[in-house]
């Protein structure tokens, strides 16, 4: 089991992983409240504003108040660079 840190204390093990998307499509959302209906939604946004979407193998929705580009760095083990160097 591998865990991944999702933001503020939560974590999501990412072998369970299926998909990470961006809750701005229609699409998205309709999964969003489809979960929420389905008591499948975990909210670890904290309050904060929704910015990432993961959808797990069992059926489970997983919302996360980092980016996407974070998140998928750190699924794949790399690096965030904290400044970005000027060319």
């Amino acid at each position: 089991m591998r865990l991944v840190s999702i933001g503020y204390a939560n974590f999501v093990n990412i072998d369970r992983v299926v998909s990470l998307v961006t809750p701005d499509s229609a699409p998205t959302k309709r999964v969003i409240s489809e979960a929420k209906e389905q008591n499948l939604l975990i909210d670890a946004t904290c309050g904060r504003k929704t910015r990432t979407v993961f959808i797990m193998d069992s059926g489970h929705v997983v919302l996360s108040a980092f980016n996407s580009e974070t998140l998928a760095s750190r699924i794949m083990g790399e690096e965030v660079p904290l400044i970005l160097e000027e060319i």
